[in-house]
């Protein structure tokens, strides 16, 4: 292939990989249950035994597979690395580029519930001046993107390959929303475009505090502030070991999880259980289980637990906090979501600011009609008058 060259793409999974599939998870081999047996430790036993079941007996690949195909699907090379992506253009004339971003454990089929509302809003309660042409990548090493060649792909690289992904599709003005990852990844895109980009849009945890945030800033902070950074140091006791082990030895996690359906399951499960609101909800009743297992077949077919991880969470220390693009930054903070407005600011040029008190970390997937929503507010002032 051209480097340059954006070719068509179709997932178009091998029978022999699903009946390899079934024979594994008909195999699983389960551990026995720790006492209690509940979230505490891990991913309970007997929901495990549930959803591999499910899985199993009731999952159907081929219609989620079909539902991604619906959509436009590309593969370039971008400095040395596939990149896979989905690329829909709206029918509305004038409609705004917009570049979608996710993060981990996520994959492009955070983004099907909006691809929809976002490039044809006529058809979803909204008004044609709202429409986006909508393009979706696979970050390097995650899903259909495939395993990196090299390393060094931090945020400021896979922004720069966004820039020139836009800019060998031709959009030359367009804006960008991103979470967890991509709220990293979102606003970089506009520190290596500014020129090009007209507004950023994210939710999740930009603007971060750190666990050892000073007494004297915690005492200027709002009640919602505190609660933001209590849960921030819950977070390094109870929930950090996962960025140890994939920062550290992403490779010997590999091994497991690219050989065993349950524990890649179990993997991911542990984070969306964790991440989605309320809390104590099952995760498969905040977003469902085909959109969960699906979420989980794109790593589990293209064997990328630990090319993921790698990109994910083996980067190079971070340097001084970057400054601001000068592009408008809009952020929405779900009741997941720990972000703090005057920390963010350092880095980025705020413009608008909201707080939900619902909502778990996968936007996408559990708020859709809000995200949705919001992404068209924002960026409604900001379109300029050709893309």
């Amino acid at each position: 292939m051209n480097p340059a060259q954006l070719a068509p793409f179709t997932i178009a999974v091998p029978d022999e990989e699903l009946r390899d599939l079934a024979e594994r998870l008909a195999r699983t081999r389960f551990p026995p249950p720790l006492p209690g047996d509940d979230w505490d430790t891990g991913v309970p036993v007997a929901y495990l035994r549930e959803l591999v079941e499910y899985w199993h007996t009731g999952y159907d690949w081929r219609a989620a597979e079909q539902a991604i195909n619906d959509w436009s699907q590309f593969i370039t090379r971008i400095d040395g690395t596939r990149i896979h992506f989905l690329h829909v253009r709206s029918p509305h004339p004038g409609a705004l580029p917009l570049l979608l971003t996710h993060g981990w454990p996520g994959s492009v089929a955070e983004f099907l519930d909006i691809i929809g509302p976002l490039t044809d809003p006529s058809r979803h309660g909204g008004e044609p001046a709202d429409a986006f042409h909508v393009v979706v990548p696979s970050l390097p090493g995650f899903g259909f993107s495939g395993p990196v060649p090299d390393a060094g792909w931090d945020t400021d690289r896979i922004a720069r390959a966004w820039a020139e992904l836009m800019r060998r599709l031709n959009y030359h003005r367009y804006g960008v929303h991103g979470g967890d990852i991509g709220a990293a990844v979102s606003p970089a895109v506009a520190r290596a475009a500014p020129g090009h980009v007209v507004g950023v849009h994210v939710n999740g945890s930009l603007g971060m505090p750190g666990p050892d945030t000073p007494q004297a800033d915690l005492a200027a902070l709002t009640d919602l502030e505190r609660g933001r950074v209590a849960q921030v140091q819950a977070f390094m006791r109870e929930q950090y070991g996962y960025i140890a082990i994939q920062s550290t030895r992403p490779q010997t996690l590999a091994a497991a999880l690219a050989d065993s359906p349950a524990g890649q399951l179990a993997w991911i499960l542990d984070k969306f259980r964790e991440w989605t609101y309320p809390r104590q909800a099952l995760p498969d009743t905040v977003i469902g289980r085909d959109r969960l297992l699906t979420n989980v077949m794109i790593y589990w077919l293209t064997r990328t637990a630990g090319s993921a991880a790698y990109v994910g969470y083996a980067q190079p220390p971070p340097g001084p906090p970057p400054g601001p693009s000068g592009v408008p930054t809009a952020a929405i903070m779900f009741a997941h979501d720990v972000g703090i407005r005057r920390y963010a600011g350092t880095s980025n040029n705020i413009t608008t600011w909201t707080d939900i008190d619902h909502g778990g970390h996968f936007a996408a997937l559990e708020e859709p009609e809000l995200l949705t929503s919001h992404i068209r507010t924002f960026f409604r002032d900001l379109r300029p008058a050709t893309t």
